[in-house]
């Protein structure tokens, strides 16, 4: 089986050497963390990656027919954790081996200017999406535009609101991904750090703040009240865990992926977790859920990262990384080539999608029409996204001349892009 993360291919001059002695001197060399091999792309990521935008942008959308495809309706977690965990992965791999090459300086710097750039791109999705759901409200002359997307407070202090924007403290309906993103990639170059010396002690720490969290009920505050929709203390796990993997973790943990109790135990814990979502859109089934178990369990709760959601996503995963290789001969196929497009350029489809959302949500408010205007409202938006993908990708590989020297650096889009 191929893990994601495939080890670096060992020199010839290790083959001269007796077993005993390679090893012996491979676990004094050996770094503590490991980074695949350069070369060809990992079009899993970017197949997952994309997947993750058309799930979050059908998500967004009022319930339709298509809605019923996304997996938040199977199972605990959504698209949410494909997208971060990716996320941490893509990071890692491109910063990771950055600060093995160039040193952790140079690896900061760099860190810090993708966060600088993913800012900006935050701050400018900020300004179009209030600019267009003004525009709405106003031209309509219907005020529940403004109240439903969570822009009211924005309308009677707009010099304070803006000032708290610019701190991700305002943030409208459907903003929440960037600034958490924002927020973890920020503290990206002490987590390399960490991993560079000891990459198990990190990740055993980024469990220790999640279960502090919970414990002690950690969380950032949003304006004008409550919280951040995902916690950074929480959902750092994912995002740690995602570094982790990339830096030798799936490489390590490969004998259990590949064992069949493994995949049996996610299977089952996948199947009961169907049959308890199921319970939530037929009502009727909900005797059959035992009392103490669901006073147990609930609420599965997103804004912490909830562990049976975390759970859920390392099922999901696992069996992932059981059955698609990397070789898989369909990553080839051009069906799932807007897929891959997409996750390539995942921050500018990311910010497209949420300016898409809003319009579909605006056009099914005020056209009335039954499933098959919602269905096609929602394919429209992705040959919106897959169109822009197109363009992108065109413009980068034709137009961009320095495009073709930037290597296998461009695995990670919101990580890192191509620099």
């Amino acid at each position: 089986m191929s893990s994601i993360a495939d080890p670096i291919a060992g020199s010839p001059a290790a083959d001269a050497k007796t077993e005993v002695e390679a090893e012996a001197e491979a676990k004094v060399a050996a770094p503590a963390i490991t980074l695949p091999a350069t070369g060809e792309r990992e079009l899993r990521l970017d197949l997952f990656r994309g997947l993750a935008l058309w799930l979050i942008f059908i998500d967004h959308l009022p319930t339709n027919l298509l809605t019923w495809l996304t997996i938040r309706n199977y199972g605990f977690s959504d698209a949410t954790e494909i997208f971060i965990f990716i996320s941490g992965y893509t990071a890692a791999f491109v910063y990771g081996r950055a600060m093995l090459e160039g040193g952790v300086v140079i690896a900061t710097a760099r860190i810090l200017r993708r966060v600088w750039q993913i800012y900006v791109a935050h701050v400018f999705l900020f300004t179009i999406f209030l600019a267009e759901i003004s525009y709405v409200a106003t031209s309509f002359e219907n005020p529940l535009y403004s109240e439903e997307m969570g822009i009211m407070d924005f309308l009677k202090q707009p010099d304070v609101t803006i000032v708290q924007a610019l701190l991700l403290r305002f943030r409208p309906v459907n903003m929440d991904v960037l600034p958490l993103y924002i927020v973890l990639m920020l503290f990206l170059p002490l987590i390399l750090w960490l991993m560079k010396w000891k990459p198990d002690v990190t990740l055993g720490l980024s469990v220790v703040l999640y279960a502090l969290t919970w414990q002690f009920d950690l969380y950032l505050s949003a304006y004008p009240n409550g919280f951040w929709a995902f916690n950074p203390f929480a959902w750092q796990l994912l995002f740690v865990f995602g570094a982790w993997c990339a830096l030798g973790g799936a490489r390590r943990m490969s004998r259990i992926l590949s064992s069949n109790i493994t995949m049996w135990i996610c299977i089952v814990y996948l199947v009961a977790a169907f049959f308890v979502t199921l319970t939530w859109y037929v009502p009727q089934l909900g005797h059959i859920m035992p009392k103490v178990i669901e006073q147990w369990m609930y609420p599965i709760n997103k804004t912490d990262l909830d562990v049976l959601r975390f759970a859920h996503f390392l099922a999901l995963a696992a069996l992932t990384v059981r059955f698609l290789p990397r070789d898989w001969p369909g990553l080839k196929s051009p069906w799932l080539r807007p897929l891959i497009l997409c996750g390539q350029h995942s921050l500018e489809i990311f910010c497209l999608g949420v300016f898409l959302a809003f319009a579909g949500h605006f056009v099914l408010a005020e056209v009335s029409g039954g499933a098959a205007l919602h269905a096609l409202i929602s394919v429209c938006g992705i040959l919106i996204m897959c169109g822009m993908a197109w363009i992108i990708s065109w413009y980068k590989h034709s137009a961009d001349k320095g495009a073709s020297k930037k290597g296998a650096a461009g695995n990670a889009d919101l990580a890192g892009g191509g620099a």
